[in-house]
């Protein structure tokens, strides 16, 4: 019997999950946590087979559980398979350093594929055929190590950013849906205030990013970038014209058609 532990924070996913395995006769689900920390303690109370990990969630995410289980024994190690919603350039990292990846949303058949990748590793397992318990364990160590240099090179990035002196930032790290946007400055027509967050505004897409509009403001630079509201910062480079409107406001067009207001406090920044 295959044991399984489901790891996500949406109900709607775990639910999926363990609609799926219900079908198999070999598996049984023998819990389900809805964060990380409970994923931690669950796999070294439990010792499941097969962990469906998530990659993205809130505090501690899908790598910060595998970095908790450091320490954990070789073979109470389980069999760890990613459910992601990652772009194709994170998945080409996890389909090299790990056993195996769903990409959300995924049907039958690609996950019946993960299903029998995990029935042939668990027998070379269970042979005790060392060339398959090193190959995992190493896999999942490149797979952190990817990760964390990864990590350090956004915090550098975001650190440069913070300086004072520092010269202003030409891209924006977003995380959006489990995944990660690499966004150039040049690429933002607008952004606008979201309560504790800003929505990023470039071409068909608009990202949520977890900072205020005035920090943001700050990073960005000034000869390019105009607070016009205060709630609303555009790319100079997208304004097609400036409408006059009431009481000294007025009205940019973005050259994509889109009209934003601006208030007289800030209209002077487009004005000659």
């Amino acid at each position: 019997m295959i044991r399984v532990l489901i790891v996500d924070d949406e109900r709607i996913a775990r639910k999926r999950l363990r609609t799926l395995l219900a079908r198999e006769s070999d598996v049984e689900v023998i819990g389900e946590c809805g964060d990380g920390r409970a994923a931690i303690d669950g796999i070294r109370a439990r010792r499941p087979d097969v962990v469906f990990l998530d990659v993205q969630m809130p505090e501690v995410d899908g790598f910060g559980v595998l970095r908790g289980l450091d320490g954990l024994d070789a073979d109470a190690m389980p069999l760890v398979v990613f459910v992601t919603a990652f772009d194709q350039y994170a998945i080409d990292a996890f389909r090299v350093n790990a056993l195996d990846y769903l990409a959300k949303p995924f049907d039958r058949e690609r996950f019946d594929e993960t299903l029998r990748r995990v029935r042939r590793q668990l027998a070379l397992a269970r042979a005790a055929t060392p060339e398959a318990d090193g190959d995992l364990h190493g896999k999942l160590a490149a797979l952190l190590e990817h990760v964390e240099r990864r990590e350090r090179y956004v915090q550098r990035v975001l650190m440069k950013d913070m300086k004072r002196d520092a010269p202003k930032t030409d891209r924006l790290v977003v995380k959006s849906g489990g995944r990660l946007f690499f966004l150039r400055a040049d690429e933002i027509d607008w952004i606008e205030a979201a309560g504790n967050y800003v929505r990023v505004h470039a071409g068909a897409s608009s990202l949520l990013l977890h900072e205020s509009l005035a920090s943001l403001a700050e990073r960005l630079d000034p000869t390019r970038f105009a607070r016009i509201h205060r709630s609303t910062v555009v790319n100079l480079d997208r304004v097609r014209e400036m409408q006059p409107w009431f009481h000294g406001d007025a009205v940019v067009v973005l050259r994509d058609g889109t009209k934003l207001d601006v208030s007289r406090t800030y209209r002077a920044a487009l004005e000659p």
